[in-house]
């Protein structure tokens, strides 16, 4: 990739050729490992990290890195990240809007050069995501946060621990006060913290550079602020996202995908649902697949881990489209979740929204107007269609359904796939889809 605000709009033609069979192996979380090397910039050595997944956004994040002075390699599922030139405090703006790296960035680069700049967030289209946890929690650290057009300016002379309560367990505002606590002077304590698998494993990877990070009862992390963090080793664990999402294309077609590289543990919460749904599952050591005859309809409430993951949703809502009965998505992390549902509607599925809280409890989103409940009505025959991707988890689900669906389906904007999962097309044609490339190559 040699320019950051260049991005390719390629297609992918999807002929469905009946139930999908087959091995996937999927690598580490896309959710992780551009943090852990955001988390390298602190260290005094370089950093290794191994079982990364070949995906845009660590492209994306290395040229980030090394706009900052660092030196990063990206070779076969490694990536190396030598810290010891950090020179510049500042991200240039072709990086903003690609994904949501640049605000994590702040608290390391604001502890090697005392100023930063990075501009606006991207990421997926999915709510409004705003950076306020972030800069709130950057201030009780001693950060100067100053909002500009084009995107945050901060300044600290030196950052200390704080006490702060994130009122929504939010995994990027956890993700922010971690990087930016394990060197700021004293004691910091995150309340209502996020406590997904990554985060931990983010925490888990600081320890090793040498933080002090303390997970307490009820969502606390206690952060004892370090002088200095050295490089350190990891091999990231599998990307429970995508082993979900193929496990579902298999549900949806009808056939039986076998997912390797995911641990069991990560999954916990997904298995489970499916399990209440009628799926029989077959777990080993070193892999998991799922089959079922027949699936009923469920009731699902997404929420912070470990309630059942966000971005599970999207698979979800398709294979909800092939159960008999009606069922039911609560979403309570997004308030804008379900754009992608107009082009399921369009290749058959029949699925209503509301602004009200269906199936759970009344959450955050109950008294605006935020459409963020489904209903799906099931069973319904899915057709071909063309479509343009409009975000990540959404573009996983588009393919699933074409995989389900009767005749072709073309598939725009599949850069979108090709930033967030491990060569997914490869991983599909793999299980017997007829799936083809159209347009400007992947990004290198």
């Amino acid at each position: 990739m040699s320019d950051a605000s260049t991005v390719s709009n390629p297609s992918w033609r999807i002929e469905p050729v009946g139930p999908l069979h087959g091995d996937v192996t999927v690598r580490g979380s896309k959710n992780a490992v551009t943090k852990h090397m955001v988390a390298a910039v602190m260290g005094r050595t370089p950093s290794k990290l191994s079982n990364c997944p070949e995906i845009g956004d660590i492209q994306i994040t290395a040229e980030m890195l090394r706009s900052l002075g660092c030196h990063v390699e990206v070779e076969a599922d490694t990536v190396t990240v030598e810290p010891a030139d950090v020179v510049s405090g500042r991200v240039p703006l072709s990086y903003g809007g690609l994904n949501r790296i640049p605000i994590l960035l702040v608290g390391p680069v604001l502890h090697r050069m005392g100023e930063v700049f990075v501009p606006l967030v991207g990421g997926d289209r999915i709510g409004t995501r705003p950076v306020d946890f972030h800069v709130s929690s950057l201030e009780a650290m001693g950060a100067e946060v100053h909002m500009g057009p084009d995107g945050l300016e901060a300044k600290a002379l030196r950052l200390h621990g704080a006490n702060i309560r994130l009122p929504f367990p939010s995994v990027g505002a956890t993700e922010t006060v971690l990087l930016t606590a394990v060197l700021a002077e004293g004691r910091t304590v995150l309340e209502n913290s996020a406590i997904e698998p990554e985060v931990i494993e983010l925490a888990l990877f600081l320890q090793r550079m040498g933080a002090r990070i303390e997970l307490r009862p009820d969502r606390r992390f206690v952060i004892e602020g370090v002088e200095r963090l050295q490089g350190a080793e990891h091999r990231l664990d599998g990307d429970r996202i995508e082993a979900f999402s193929y496990l579902v294309a298999g549900l949806v077609t009808g056939g039986r995908v076998r997912v390797h590289g995911c641990p069991q543990g990560r999954l916990v919460t997904a298995i489970s649902t499916l399990q209440r749904m009628g799926a029989r599952f077959e777990i080993t050591d070193d892999w998991l697949a799922v089959s079922a005859q027949s699936l009923r309809p469920a009731v699902v409430q997404t929420d912070a881990h470990p309630g059942f993951m966000t971005d599970w949703q999207p698979p979800l809502v398709v294979l909800f489209s092939q159960c008999a009965g009606m069922s039911v998505v609560h979403e309570t992390v997004y308030e804008d979740r379900f754009p992608y549902v107009a082009a399921l509607k369009e290749m058959g599925a029949e699925v209503e929204l509301f602004d009200a809280c269906l199936g759970g409890q009344d959450c955050r989103f109950n008294e605006s107007t935020a459409m963020h409940s489904a209903v799906v009505h099931g069973r319904t025959s899915l057709r071909g269609a063309e479509i343009t991707v409009p975000d990540i988890r959404g573009g996983f689900g588009y393919v699933i359904a074409a995989a389900a669906a009767e005749g072709p389906s073309l598939l725009h904007h599949v850069h979108h796939l090709e930033r967030g999962y491990h060569r997914p097309l490869e991983a599909f044609a793999g299980l017997g889809l007829h799936i083809s490339r159209e347009g400007p190559p992947p990004p290198s």
